[in-house]
């Protein structure tokens, strides 16, 4: 008996594992539409800007696909070490990818605060 309330064990954490890994491609998507909504604005907001304004928003469109990119092989590498680490009863903490997002998400805050300062 007790050997089945293990296994139920392990399916709630590869249950908890693949719910997170969710999570982690939503962000990731998001991060995308970022990218996606910054060139939209602005060929909308400033259809005649100049050639700064213009590299600096592919800048943020294109760091914001590829940090989506990232996160989406961040996320999965994250979800097969940490199925692994269920399967082998361990817990390692997963503090190196809350510093890639930390990152990830001050990098497209400056991003963004710089094309709002060059472009408004």
């Amino acid at each position: 008996m007790e050997n089945k309330t293990d296994e139920q064990k392990l399916i709630q954490q590869h249950l908890a594992n693949e719910r997170t890994y969710l999570a982690w491609i939503r962000t990731a998507i998001a991060l995308v539409g970022i990218g996606f909504l910054a060139t939209t604005l602005h060929i909308n907001a400033a259809p005649d800007a100049g050639a700064v304004e213009q590299n600096l928003v592919m800048i943020v469109s294109l760091s914001a696909l590829g940090l989506g990119v990232l996160t989406i092989i961040g996320a999965t590498l994250n979800y097969y070490a940490m199925r692994k680490n269920i399967n082998e009863s361990r817990f390692r903490s997963s503090q190196w990818i809350i510093g890639f997002m930390t990152s990830i998400a001050v990098l497209l805050v400056i991003l963004v605060s710089i094309y709002i300062f060059v472009v408004g």
